[in-house]
């Protein structure tokens, strides 16, 4: 139980399983044995941050990692960085001279990561930039050296661009690769009663809905909805 209550909090049931049980169980038999103790330490130092619950969950983290693996993912983007927990897990996944770009509109959040991300080694393998994301992937998509150019993408940012995100993350990454995008089943509520959640829950409700038939009916993707962390949706581009 070691590992249970350090980045989550006693009490704090994060995953969409029915059971937080089960949920301790798959942590502490196939999670946290494999979780690497820098990220650990980072899921740890994140924990008191007012914002602790917008952090990666490390079975979802387990899952990109793996997924990078497969991928051969070796330039890869992240949109959305907060604390940095993803993107440590990615410079440690990807070869020594591999690089994610990793956009997110807070510095300071993405400081909290960055003791951790030097003392692993990996910093000469991220390219941060502090601004909005539609900014930076607008400007890479200026030269079309870029295009077809990234190997994996990772999408955990605001709600509201969601398909606009996608849209450009389909030229920028290649034929083949990855485009992984985070809490599309928005904490298990899309089948609830809307008046029965919290207000931030109510907020982007419809949006996650919007966004899970827009991907569905997206023919130039492969997908796979999986129920980790708080929903992931794994696309392989196809054309």
């Amino acid at each position: 139980m070691e590992n249970n209550t350090s980045a989550a909090g006693p009490k704090r049931f994060k995953g969409l399983l029915q059971s937080e049980e089960l949920y301790q169980y798959i942590l502490e038999t196939s999670v946290y044995p494999r979780e690497p103790k820098i990220l650990k330490e980072l899921r740890d130092a994140t924990a008191s941050h007012p914002w602790a619950i917008w952090g990666t969950t490390p079975d979802s983290g387990q899952l990109l990692s793996m997924l990078l693996k497969i991928a051969n993912a070796k330039k890869t983007l992240e949109v959305g960085v907060f604390t940095g927990y993803s993107v440590l897990l990615t410079a440690l996944a990807i070869p020594d001279d591999g690089k994610v770009t990793a956009i997110d509109i807070s510095r300071e959040t993405y400081e909290v990561g960055l003791p951790f991300i030097r003392r692993a080694g990996v910093e000469h393998k991220i390219d941060f930039i502090q601004s909005e994301a539609l900014l930076v992937l607008d400007k890479l998509l200026e030269d079309p050296a870029n295009e077809g150019s990234f190997d994996f993408a990772f999408v955990d940012a605001d709600k509201v661009n969601l398909e606009k995100y996608h849209e450009r993350l389909l030229k920028l990454v290649r034929v083949g690769g990855l485009i992984v995008h985070d809490n599309t089943l928005w904490g298990g509520t899309l089948v609830k009663d809307k008046a029965s959640m919290s207000d931030t829950r109510k907020k982007y409700w419809q949006t996650a809905i919007d966004f899970n038939k827009f991907i569905a009916a997206d023919t130039s993707v492969e997908i796979s909805q999986v129920p980790i962390g708080d929903g992931m949706t794994i696309c392989r581009r196809l054309y």
